[in-house]
C-alpha cells in the first residue's frame, strides 16, 4: 500500500518561503511521477506542480511558476516544493499525490490514485 505523509507547512508572512516533503512508501518511488495539489477554503483542489521519475519534467500551475520549485531525492523517497515569494492567495492545504501508473506527470485530480494527508500552508498580509 502506498502511503504519503507530507511535512513543513505553517504560518507566514507574504513574501515568505516555505518548503514541503513528501515522504512515499510502499512501492518503487523512482519509476513514478509526483505531483502536488492544493485546496483553498471554499475552492475545488486544484494542480499546483508535476514531477516526472526522474526530474526531467516538471509543470506548474501559471500563477506559481518562478516562484515555486518541485523536485525530488529518489534515494530518499521524497518529493519537495519549495515556495518563495509566497502571497496570501497561496494559503490553502497543499497535497502530494502519486498515480497509479508510469508516465509523465498528470494535471488533474483522476489522475492520480494516492494522497497524502495534507499540510496547511497561512500566508498572512
Amino acid at each position: 500500500q502506498v502511503q504519503l505523509a507530507e511535512s513543513g507547512g505553517g504560518l507566514v508572512q507574504a513574501g515568505g518561503s516555505l518548503r514541503l516533503s513528501c515522504a512515499a512508501s510502499g512501492r518503487t518511488f523512482s519509476i513514478y511521477s509526483m505531483g502536488w495539489f492544493r485546496q483553498a477554503p471554499g475552492s475545488e483542489r486544484e494542480f499546483v506542480a508535476g514531477i516526472s521519475r526522474s526530474g526531467a519534467v516538471k509543470y506548474y500551475l501559471d500563477s506559481v511558476k518562478g516562484r515555486f520549485t518541485i523536485s525530488r531525492d529518489n534515494a530518499k523517497s521524497t518529493v519537495y516544493l519549495q515556495m518563495n515569494s509566497l502571497k496570501p492567495e497561496d494559503t490553502a492545504v497543499y497535497y502530494c499525490a502519486a498515480p497509479l501508473s508510469t508516465g509523465l506527470p498528470g494535471r488533474r485530480e483522476r489522475e492520480y490514485d494516492y494522497w497524502g494527508q495534507g499540510t496547511l500552508v497561512t500566508v498572512s498580509s
